[in-house]
């Protein structure tokens, strides 16, 4: 009995030995399919990752770009409105000044009258002198407001003629002055800032006349 079981004993052992190494080629086999799924899924989590990050770089370009044009968008809007608001500033401005052009150049013959009444009228009594000096005073008053808003008189005498601030409305013949010279303010001129408020109605020089002496003609 002994000999028997020794016998199955040793019959036995080569089936162990196969059966463990077909266990363990079994287990290889499924190690190495485990290796090759682990592979799979990290090459697929890699290009799903590559894929993400393209993606995600693509929205970040459209964003810059959308940025982009939302502040090109902006600096035009607020190009536009500085050039809006300094054209109705200089509008502003221009009414402004017409309306007091306006207004002034109707208070120029009140002031020439004024100025003629002192050039003509001479007070003797006492009566006319207080009248004067009343009517004088309004004078005074009246070019004060106008020098306050920006009116100065004109002081052409002397100077050659400028057909952009004079009005020649006389010629005199002079040997004293050069031609062109103005010799008389007329109807005075004025400014209003820089600009001409009213030309200024002058008398010009002009060269002599030629005097030429004719004789008669002596016949033989």
């Amino acid at each position: 009995m002994n000999s028997e079981s020794t016998s199955e004993i040793k019959l036995n052992h080569p089936e162990s030995e196969v059966t463990q190494q077909t266990v363990t080629t079994s287990q290889e086999q499924e190690n190495s399919t485990l290796t090759e799924d682990s592979g799979d899924t990290a090459v697929q989590s890699e290009e799903v990752n590559v894929a993400v990050l393209a993606q995600l770089a693509q929205e970040i370009e459209s964003l810059k770009m959308q940025l982009e044009d939302r502040n090109t968008q902006y600096m035009r809007i607020a190009a536009d409105f500085e050039n809006y608001r300094k054209r109705t500033s200089r509008e502003k401005e221009e009414l402004d000044i017409q309306v007091k052009r306006n207004t002034i150049i109707e208070l120029l013959p009140v002031v020439d009258n004024f100025e003629r009444a002192r050039a003509h009228l001479k007070p003797q009594k006492e009566g006319e002198m207080a009248i004067h000096k009343s009517y004088q005073g309004v004078y005074k008053q009246l070019v004060d407001s106008l020098k306050r808003l920006g009116v100065s008189p004109m002081r052409p005498e002397g100077q050659v003629f400028d057909p952009n601030l004079h009005e020649a409305v006389m010629r005199e013949p002079t040997n004293e002055h050069p031609e062109g010279t103005v010799l008389e303010e007329l109807v005075r001129g004025y400014y209003f800032g820089d600009r001409v408020l009213r030309h200024a109605m002058v008398k010009v020089a002009a060269p002599p006349e030629d005097v030429s002496s004719n004789s008669d003609p002596q016949e033989e």
